[in-house]
């Protein structure tokens, strides 16, 4: 009999080390390795055998799969997925604990079990907290099966056994199986586990959701190739102190990535929220010096959103660029384009920024709002509330093109705004008989001649 041995794997890229040490030598991450130890074995195990070679399929022979999407009976759901769950795709859903992903989950497992048997396996709660939630959500389906399991081989083996269309697993941290010794949630265990379980799903054609939890850093915890062992990752974000919840496909290999599904949580269970734009403009005050509007894209959707600034003297040696939202290394450069190109002084400014509602923008062509709350918030002066704004700014001071101009327009008439301020070029091609009147910029100082425009008149008009 062999002796125990102590191995350390770290939590960030999976590499096992001999010895403990203050930084993996594979992935570079700092204290993350963490030790298991390895039973003694009994008995030496038996050699693999060889494996037979299977001859490879010329790509005109292989006949093209026809099998059209399972929908979710949610909207929202269907658009991040791309249009529906893909027949032995494997999706990992991830999020904040108490976010909603087991009510999301047991939503759309709901309406997927009129396909056929739907098995939901579940590693953190009993069949009847299960049934409480299902009873809050006003749900009863025979074809939809829940089993308490944690061990990967019973959990294969009942899958095999119900050949069913959907199986579940809430969470893939949770799982465990004999063949790894090492506890259930580390590294080697969750790749183990979404391995097989993948494995299965493309030789059985059953769709796979995998519910996944996330670190305090907002990362999914466990090894990062779990994201690219599946077929889609969707994030399900929310803030503590709002009540809508946004599904983010991060990855998706059967459709548009960046996709957005909102939702609003109820006592009831998650409501679909049909126009977001609408519900991110609800609480605007539009006469409040530093707030703009933004038309901005997520994925294949137009989105307007509220952004609000606020330049207020400082007493500090370095002023504070703040934000939420936005990243805060582009605002330090958009303000410093400001004190170069325009001479706007924010040297001794703070600078603090905010996207209404907690939603976060990635997208570039937000620089023009960004720039425009701040100058606005600098001079005390509230813009058109009519206006919208979109266009990247480079550190020249110009006005970049952006991609999408016609549906952020289109989103813009349709909830009755009438000017917007974009780049020259995005403009050209520009859909015909929208009530809304744009004025083509190329550099920030055509933004500044344009910005305050409206607020000026008025005042002139008084």
């Amino acid at each position: 009999m062999t002796r125990e041995k102590h191995r350390f794997v770290c939590q960030e890229c999976g590499a096992e080390h001999g010895r403990w040490e203050g930084r993996c030598h594979t992935c570079g991450a700092w204290n993350s390795l963490k030790s298991f130890t390895i039973p003694p074995q009994t008995k030496r195990p038996t050699p693999s055998l060889p494996g037979t070679s299977i001859p490879p399929i010329p790509l005109a022979a292989i006949t093209p799969d026809t099998q059209t999407r399972l929908t979710t009976g949610m909207t929202e759901l269907d658009r991040a997925l791309g249009g529906g769950l893909t027949p032995a795709s494997a999706v990992l859903i991830a999020g904040d604990p108490g976010i909603g992903k087991s009510t999301l989950l047991l939503t759309a497992l709901n309406a997927l079990s009129s396909y056929g048997t739907v098995l939901y396996l579940s590693g953190e709660e009993s069949t009847q907290q299960i049934r409480q939630r299902a009873d809050r959500l006003a749900i009863t389906g025979n074809s939809l099966l829940i089993l308490m399991e944690n061990r990967l081989e019973t959990a294969m083996a009942t899958i095999q056994t119900t050949t069913p269309t959907v199986v579940a697993i809430d969470s893939i941290q949770t799982m465990a199986s004999d063949l790894i010794p090492a506890g259930a949630g580390t590294v080697s265990q969750v790749r183990e586990c979404a391995a097989r379980l993948i494995q299965l799903a493309k030789q059985h054609n059953f769709s796979l959701l995998l519910i996944g939890h996330v670190t305090k850093e907002g990362q999914i915890a466990g090894p990062r190739v779990l994201e690219h062992m599946v077929d889609t990752v969707l994030y399900f974000e929310g803030e503590r102190g709002h009540d809508y919840r946004i599904l983010r496909a991060i990855k998706n290999r059967f459709g548009p990535a960046n996709e957005i599904g909102v939702f609003e949580m109820r006592e009831q269970g998650l409501i679909e929220v049909p126009n977001p734009s609408e519900l991110f403009l609800t609480d605007r005050n539009a006469n409040v010096a530093g707030t703009v509007v933004f038309a901005g894209m997520e994925g294949t959707r137009p989105l307007l959103m509220e952004i609000q600034s606020l330049a207020a003297p400082s007493l500090l040696a370095q002023p504070r660029r703040a934000t939420l939202g936005f990243d805060p290394n582009r605002l330090a450069m958009l303000a410093a384009v400001l004190e170069k190109r325009i001479g706007l002084g924010l040297f001794n400014h703070d600078l603090f920024l905010n996207v209404a509602g907690g939603f976060r923008i990635s997208e570039p062509a937000a620089d023009l709002a960004v720039v425009a709350s701040i100058v606005a918030s600098h001079r005390n002066l509230a813009v058109d509330p009519g206006l919208v704004l979109f266009g990247e700014v480079g550190l020249g001071g110009e006005v970049r093109a952006v991609s999408h101009a016609g549906p952020r327009l289109k989103e813009a008439d349709k909830l009755g705004f009438t000017r917007c301020l974009a780049p020259a070029q995005s403009l050209k091609n520009s859909p015909r008989g929208l009530n809304i009147t744009c004025q083509p910029i190329s550099n920030l100082t055509e933004m500044m001649e344009h910005l305050f425009q409206s607020t000026f008149h008025n005042h002139h008009n008084k």
